[in-house]
């Protein structure tokens, strides 16, 4: 059975004493593939900065397992428009990436340099190495970003509404990209999105909010169950 890295129990969040969030119970396990999904204001972001401790719930908890620490955790946000118009080349984008994990130690070494052109190699643009990172194609851009995130992982990646500026092309290949580095280099992944239909079909287990817990478990289930017909059914959800 794989170790769970993650557990909440009974988490709910509230802004201002406003409850945003409910009653949500489901672990993050070593190699998952998870996909939080739901509707834009449904939780989602919320939940996110619980589990990076940038928001604490008022009622239950996040628990992180003995080996887990905010230092595991790599996080890919929704690009911005400062991201897209980066003025640096693909190496320097990525190597920002190793960065994150030298602490005060600037100087890359031989192995740093390794892992930089392996993440490079993996998210198949070692050959834009040279290009400048804002003269890429959007779907290019996202492979860099999650080159640059690899870079600084050590357990877990958690990616923000990947689909966000995305044509249906480029999402695809991101998607097939997250389930070959979650299947063949055991990369825990969770992908927030509103995008279920496609995000559902690459990940092993679901959590669909709406301000609460509608589902929780295997994706393969959730594709079968009510909830997960309905979402699926309408690509514009």
């Amino acid at each position: 059975m794989s170790t769970p890295l993650i557990k909440c129990k009974n988490v709910s969040f509230e802004y201002d004493g406003n409850v945003v969030l409910e009653n949500i119970n489901f672990e993050i396990c070593e190699g998952d593939y998870l996909c939080i999904a739901g509707s834009n204001g449904s939780g989602k972001s919320t939940l996110i900065k619980g589990l990076l401790k940038l928001k604490k719930p008022f009622k239950g908890e996040i628990a992180f397992s003995d080996g887990l620490s905010l230092r595991d955790i790599s996080y890919l946000a929704q690009k911005t428009d400062a991201q897209k118009d980066f003025p640096a080349s693909v190496w320097e984008a990525v190597s920002c990436g190793a960065l994150n994990k030298k602490g005060f130690n600037f100087f890359f070494s031989k192995t740093d340099k390794q892992n930089i052109e392996n993440a490079l190699k993996r998210l198949d643009v070692f050959d834009l190495k040279s290009k400048c990172f804002r003269e890429l194609s959007g779907g290019q851009q996202q492979r860099v970003l999650i080159a640059r995130a690899i870079c600084s992982l050590k357990k877990l990646l958690i990616l923000d509404e990947l689909s966000s500026g995305l044509d249906p092309n480029a999402l695809n290949n991101s998607y097939s990209l997250l389930k070959k580095l979650n299947k063949e280099n055991g990369i825990t992944i969770v992908a927030v999105s509103h995008d279920v239909k496609n995000c559902a079909k690459a990940a092993d287990k679901i959590l669909h909010l709406a301000n609460k817990q509608l589902f929780f478990g295997n994706a393969q289930e959730y594709l079968k169950s009510d909830i997960g017909k309905s979402w699926t059914e309408n690509a514009n959800v």
